[in-house]
Formats: C-alpha cells, sequence, structure tokens
C-alpha cells in the first residue's frame, strides 16, 4: 500500500511540475523577461523533459509492484494490462522525448544557447553508448576511453589539412582509426582483469595525450590544430564564406546569414548520429554477439565451457566502442573548427565513464538520462561558482545512495528471460 501511494504521489507531483518547467520558458518570453533568466531556464527545461519521460515508466511499474501483492491481482485482465501499461509509458516517453528534441531548434525563442548545451549533452550520449557496450556490456574497466576520442578528433583534423578529406569521409575514416588503435592495444593488453586492465588503458590514454603535446610538427603541439573543415549538405556550405565549388546556404535561400543556420545544422547531425547509433545497439543487444558479451560479463568460466572465445569478444567490444568515440572526436573536430589536447584530458574518461555507471551498466536510456543530468546539472548551478562542484558532488552522491544499480537498472539476462518465462505461462 505504501508504495502505491509513493506511485500516485510521484505522478501528483512529478508531473505538474515537469509541465511549469516545460511551459515556464514560454511564459517568460511572453512577460517580457530578461536573456538572463532565461538561459538559468533553457537547462532545467531540457532536463525536466527527459526526466518527465520517465516519470509514467516509474510509476507504472511501482503501481506493477504494489498490485502484485493484492487481490486485485488475481485477476488475469489485470495481469496483461499492467505489462502492457508500462511498455506503453516507456514508448510514450520516448517518443515525447524525440519529437521534443527535433523540434528543439524551431521552437519560439530558443536561441543558440538551449542548442549549443544539446549539442554538449549529445556529445557525450554518443562517447556513454560507446563505453556502454565496454564497460556496461563486455565487463571491461576502460578508464583510457578519451585515447580514442582524442585520436578520431585529430585523425580527421589532420586528414582534412593533408588530403583534404571532408566531414563525411572522416566519419568511418575516424572510426576506423579508433577501431585499428583498439585492436593494436587491445591484442596484449584485453587479457588482463580488473585494476590491471583499468591501469594499463589509464597508461595508453596518458601516452595518446603526450604524443600530442610533443609531436609538434603534426599535431601542432599544446598550440593544437585550427582551420578544421567544417560539414557541408550536398555543396551547400553553412559558413558566410563557402569554399570554392560550394553556394552558401543563405544565399541559397535568399535570407540573411546568421550563425545559428550552421549551429541548427551540427545539432541536427549530431541528433542524427545519436539515434541512428542507438538504434544500431538495441538491436545489436539482441543479437548473438549482443548476448555473448553479456555472458562473459556475467560468468567468464560459463562462457568459456560454451565454447565462446572470451578474448575475441573482448577485442570486438573493445573495437566497436572505440569506433563510436572516434566517430564523436570527429564529430567534435568539426564543430569545434579547432583542437588541442586540452579537450582530450583524464577529466573526460571519468567524466563518460560517469555517465555510464549512474545511468546504469549496459542500460542505453540511462546513458541519455545520465549524460544530461552530468551536463546540464553544472549549467543550473553556474551562477553558484564558489559552491557549484560541491552541490553537483553532493547530487551525484545522493542519486548513488538512492539507486545503486544507475538511474535506469538493466536486469540481468538470466533473470529478465525467467520473468518473460513466467508471463508467457501466465498469459497461456
Amino acid at each position: 500500500m505504501a508504495m502505491a501511494c509513493k506511485s500516485w504521489l510521484l505522478r501528483v507531483i512529478g508531473w505538474p511540475l515537469l509541465l511549469t518547467l516545460l511551459a515556464s520558458p514560454f511564459l517568460l518570453l511572453q512577460m517580457g523577461a530578461n536573456g538572463l533568466v532565461y538561459r538559468w531556464y533553457a537547462p532545467l527545461w531540457l532536463l525536466a523533459a527527459l526526466v518527465g519521460g520517465q516519470l509514467l515508466s516509474i510509476a507504472l511499474q511501482r503501481l506493477h509492484v504494489a498490485l502484485s501483492d493484492t487481490k486485485l491481482w488475481r485477476g488475469n485482465r489485470l495481469r496483461r494490462l499492467s505489462p502492457m501499461a508500462k511498455g506503453w509509458g516507456q514508448r510514450l516517453g520516448g517518443m515525447a522525448l524525440i519529437l521534443l528534441l527535433l523540434a528543439l531548434p524551431f521552437l519560439p525563442g530558443v536561441g543558440r544557447y538551449p542548442i549549443d548545451l544539446a549539442t554538449s549533452v549529445l556529445i557525450y550520449v554518443l562517447l556513454g553508448l560507446g563505453l556502454t557496450i565496454v564497460v556496461g556490456w563486455a565487463g571491461l574497466l576502460d578508464l583510457g576511453y578519451v585515447a580514442f576520442y582524442a585520436l578520431g578528433a585529430y585523425g580527421y583534423a589532420l586528414a582534412n589539412q593533408l588530403w583534404g578529406l571532408s566531414f563525411w569521409w572522416g566519419l568511418p575514416f575516424s572510426a576506423l582509426i579508433a577501431a585499428v588503435a583498439a585492436l593494436l592495444v587491445g591484442l596484449p593488453v584485453l587479457r588482463l582483469r580488473g585494476d590491471y586492465l583499468a591501469i594499463v588503458t589509464l597508461g595508453f590514454a596518458e601516452m595518446v595525450r603526450l604524443v600530442l603535446i610533443n609531436w609538434q610538427s603534426v599535431t601542432g603541439g599544446p598550440a593544437g590544430l585550427g582551420g578544421i573543415a567544417r560539414p557541408s549538405l550536398f555543396g551547400i556550405s553553412f559558413s558566410n564564406s563557402p569554399n570554392a565549388g560550394q553556394i552558401a546556404f543563405h544565399e541559397w535561400l535568399g535570407v540573411e546569414f546568421s550563425t545559428l543556420q550552421r549551429i541548427v545544422f551540427l545539432y541536427l547531425i549530431i541528433l542524427l548520429l545519436v539515434g541512428m547509433v542507438y538504434g544500431a545497439l538495441r538491436r545489436l543487444r539482441r543479437l548473438p554477439l549482443g548476448l555473448a558479451w553479456e555472458a562473459v560479463r556475467e560468468d567468464e568460466v560459463a562462457a568459456v565451457s560454451l565454447g565462446l572465445n572470451v578474448t575475441r569478444l573482448r577485442l570486438a567490444a573493445y573495437m566497436v566502442g572505440a569506433s563510436l568515440a572516434g566517430i564523436a572526436g570527429c564529430f567534435f573536430a568539426a564543430r569545434q573548427g579547432f583542437i588541442s589536447p586540452e579537450s582530450f584530458t583524464f577529466n573526460e574518461s571519468v567524466l563518460v565513464l560517469a555517465v555510464v555507471v549512474l545511468g546504469g551498466l549496459g542500460s542505453q536510456a540511462g546513458v541519455v538520462l545520465a549524460a544530461m543530468l552530468l551536463v546540464l546539472l553544472p549549467e543550473l548551478l553556474r551562477d553558484l561558482a564558489d559552491y557549484r562542484l560541491l552541490l553537483f558532488g553532493a547530487a551525484i552522491v545522493w542519486v548513488m545512495v538512492k539507486r545503486p544499480g544507475g538511474l535506469i537498472r538493466q536486469p540481468r539476462p538470466d533473470l529478465l528471460a525467467a520473468a518473460q518465462g513466467r508471463v508467457g505461462e501466465e498469459a497461456s
């Protein structure tokens, strides 16, 4: 009964709060509020949009558990209705989030700051999805993931300056460079386990950073590389001065030039990349390769007894995760137009790992939610400069204490299969 009360309390408080947060930017604009207030509400608006998508699912899940202990649950119709309602709640929340992300650049009053912020969130979502394969699915503790992020960025930057490689060809090129680097590192390293593997990957990331700093004739050293070409679309450039053979977007439409045009274009690119990767990984998880990764994570001895090659499976996970980091690095270089070793420090690896762990090991939806929390929360606390890091750390500790399995806990494969079997037996 207590859990049912909490479920209804979550609905009563959560949804009005969500609607208030969603409506607040438009109310402020209508009231003529200044840009500072709107700037504070923008990240809160984006965070509330994603959190609200999970409220209905959580409420239905708790109601599902609460009703299982009552006499009403013995009715066959109610048994079938609750899982169905939970599934529809998750689908509706996901669809609402997708529609919001697609419509974000075109909403009235949305300027450069919310779009830039959403782009940064999506970059970390892409990195988190790649590291989820390594840490969440294959069970490898990788503290040097930022090295592949840096290799993808520098790979595209150098290929663009030396050979004139375009952004669209740079995406697979950066993924290939990162995957080859993961192959060379993973062959001798992935036989290690636990802390030893974490130390070796951390050392590899530090080696890459030092090479980027000291190889000045190629990487530019601490000064970095500039003049990186930004993406175009079928010969249409989104800059004010397009290259030879290209036409400017504002001239093509006959409108005045604005940097917001390029920012929206970059946002749509990263949104497309994240959507494609999310869908592909969701499918990959159900394939034999994804199931084999989870089998290795759960019990390596049992996986070997079934005839699985653990080393090859780990290497495959390491390479796939590294290739996604390379794609994210290519986009980062194209978005910034300038890169330096300062953008690829150990702190980035820690942040991406925190996204994976906080969201829930192996949970793709958890990665999205945790990336929004870890990127938007510091922005919300920016005005509290002296206490921002303290409050940010306290919030993360509170979340991990309340949700030790992550924001969206991923069920273990054996428990999930058993639950599906029970549901099938009851339905029949």
